[in-house]
């Protein structure tokens, strides 16, 4: 599509805005109608980022009458400039840059600004999701508790690389350093006890039967300097968790207003209060924002690309979508797998050994995001189908499946049916 095309469009909006936002200032260009009839001009102005600065281009956008306000998701620039403009019930829409740049028709000497407000007129744009002000809040809690959780994992493997330079074998037979007896010894060594039996000694529970494994591994050249460190460290660990502590109490209090959807949702096998959390506050609990289920898919980024060329379908790897979300999804569906007796499992080990493991554990993910949606959508209770339900679907299918593998085990198989 040309440029001389796209003036022969319908126009949508007679008065449009473009925004070109960042960090510092924004350049608005407004497209209104020109002094003949039938035309039109814009004009592009520069305003700064201050909150009072973006209030003047407020009360211009505001004098210059327009019907819809276009800016591209820029970093987190445009935060400031959307939020005081939807406090102010401006018909304003953030957009995907990508999808900005990729319609045709835009020459070189035209600035962002000016190509924004084009669009805007003959509505070429769709408006990317923005949740309401509640969820946002949940959203920067649930986020600053994963980047905080992330945090504290690199500070235990630093913790566990640096015991390998005093000889300390820990975490070689502890599963990991997190565990109340790892601490004890830990905290121990730091205390300036030196003898493996003692320390070993302290261990709880399962980690007893592995005594005589653990003198081995905590005998070492551990010194001061080593005790210093790793005292270090477990303070900073401490000192994460915290505040992760403090995060779960506030996500808990700005969780009450969406309760009964959570709680809904952790029905569905491998989906935990967290990873509940999580979704509801990258995807919020209203999904007409979301035309259907499928929509939502791909919106998260777990279904297949999208790359067909002459009537073939070639292979194609999945959109990246919401980090967040995806890896919220990605825990849930390696926890359901190990629900031996759910159609997810079963469908996870149908899908394995024609698929392999990673596309078997995204299609177990599309089923959770697909699940979670029509919950929040219609209010549905998940259903359970069961670790037979493919079994039972086609029970010839199933019969067959069984003689063929029997067979070439080397049995001769002849079957009748139940009495």
């Amino acid at each position: 599509m040309k440029d001389k095309e796209m003036g022969t469009m319908d126009i949508v909006h007679k008065r449009a805005a473009g925004i070109d936002i960042s960090k510092r200032d924004a350049k608005v260009a407004v497209r209104k109608p020109g002094s003949r009839k039938g035309t039109y001009r814009t004009q592009v102005k520069t305003f700064g980022a201050t909150t009072a600065q973006i209030r003047e281009l407020i009360s211009h956008l505001k004098t210059e009458g327009v019907t819809v306000i276009v800016m591209e998701a820029t970093s987190d620039y445009w935060k400031p400039f959307y939020f005081l403009m939807e406090e102010e019930h401006l018909p304003v829409m953030l957009v995907n840059a990508k999808q900005a740049r990729n319609i045709p028709g835009r020459k070189s000497d035209v600035n962002d600004a000016t190509w924004l407000a084009d669009l805007a007129a003959h509505n070429l744009l769709a408006a990317s999701f923005i949740p309401p002000e509640p969820i946002r809040h949940l959203r920067d809690l649930t986020r600053a508790r994963s980047a905080l959780v992330h945090d504290r994992t690199r500070v235990y493997q630093r913790l566990e690389k640096f015991l390998e330079s005093s000889g300390i074998k820990l975490s070689s037979v502890a599963s990991n350093l997190t565990s109340v007896s790892s601490r004890a010894m830990l905290e121990a060594l730091v205390g300036g006890e030196r003898d493996p039996l003692v320390l070993a000694d302290l261990s709880l529970r399962s980690m007893r039967r592995k005594i005589p494994e653990l003198i081995e591994a905590l005998e070492g050249r551990f010194t001061e300097h080593h005790a210093f460190m790793v005292k270090l460290h477990l303070q900073h660990i401490d000192l994460l968790s915290g505040q992760i502590n403090t995060l779960n109490g506030q996500i808990d209090e700005a969780m009450e207003p969406f309760d009964a959807a959570c709680q809904a949702l952790i029905t569905i096998p491998g989906i935990s209060a967290n990873t509940a959390q999580v979704a509801i506050a990258e995807i919020g609990v209203d999904m007409t924002v979301f035309a259907d289920a499928a929509h939502l898919a791909s919106w998260a980024g777990v279904c297949p690309g999208q790359n067909e060329s002459a009537g073939r379908q070639r292979s194609s790897h999945t959109r990246g979508g919401n980090v967040y979300l995806r890896a919220a999804l990605g825990t849930a569906a390696l926890a359901a797998i190990k629900h031996k007796d759910s159609f997810l499992a079963a469908r996870y080990r149908r899908l394995y050994p024609r698929r392999g493991g990673n596309r078997a554990l995204v299609a177990i993910e599309h089923s959770i995001i697909i699940a979670v949606w029509h919950m929040l959508a219609h209010g549905e209770v998940f259903k359970e189908l069961g670790a037979d339900y493919y079994d039972e679907r086609n029970k010839d299918r199933a019969r067959l499946r069984a003689v063929n593998e029997l067979e070439r085990l080397g049995f001769d198989v002849q079957i009748s049916p139940a009495a």
